[in-house]
């Protein structure tokens, strides 16, 4: 499940770079492939070094005799529009790739379901994602989600939310814990159990963000995790 997750969450993110979500676990097959640091790319006559979005350069993988290429990478060089449809997990390349199909509207909540009360906003969950929240930070795809805040507030971008799902704290813990480490959490604290996930610090050095996550005392067998991100 571990490494399901690494490939889905992080791997994914690196590729499709800033623009990844995560697959759903079922559609995974683990293979065994190598990375090909003897095949070098040539644009137009040029030498090119494929690299992510944070500048890391990336090295082509040979599995079958065949060999694959970073979409994002490529399709960026090559002046191809790329993007991915987190909700129908779906990479949209060339024409009509950015009329990424609206996400489905939050539900209503069923009657007898608390929505808050006073003059705060109603909060109920859906499978929607926060706007603001950046496309590749994971979530699982079982995430029954509850945005309280997403604001763009003069150029700042900012989300606050909690989620419900199965996977277990320890498969969440290691996911979240791999994103940080990628993404190069500064002043990070981090604490992954069986019981418990706390992760806070600096992604990139500037973007904080905390992530928490237990048993949910209100779902058998779900874990709850609340997160909150913002640009600076």
């Amino acid at each position: 499940m571990r490494k399901k997750w690494l490939i889905a969450a992080v791997v994914t993110g690196l590729t499709v770079t800033g623009s990844a979500g995560v697959y759903a676990g079922t559609k995974l097959q683990e293979i065994k492939a190598y990375l090909n640091h003897s095949l070098g790319i040539v644009v137009d006559g040029t030498p090119y070094w494929m690299k992510d979005g944070n500048g890391k350069t990336l090295t082509p993988i040979t599995y079958n005799g065949l060999t694959y290429l970073p979409v994002q990478s490529i399709a960026s060089v090559l002046k191809v529009p790329i993007n991915y449809d987190a909700a129908n997990y779906k990479v949209r390349i060339g024409a009509g790739s950015g009329d990424i199909p609206a996400p489905a509207p939050t539900p209503t909540p069923p009657p007898g379901t608390s929505t808050g009360g006073g003059n705060t906003a109603p909060v109920v969950e859906g499978t929607a994602r926060p706007v603001n929240l950046p496309k590749d930070f994971p979530i699982p795809v079982d995430a029954l989600i509850a945005i309280t805040l997403d604001t763009d507030a003069g150029g700042l971008k900012k989300s606050a939310f909690t989620y419900s799902t199965q996977e277990t704290l320890e498969t969440m813990g290691f996911v979240y814990s791999e994103y940080s480490r990628i993404k190069t959490l500064d002043n990070a604290s981090e604490s992954v159990s069986a019981s418990n996930v706390r992760i806070t610090g600096r992604l990139g050095g500037t973007s904080p963000v905390s992530i928490t996550g237990k048993a949910s005392t209100t779902r058998p067998g779900y874990n709850l995790f609340t997160i909150t991100w913002s640009e600076s």
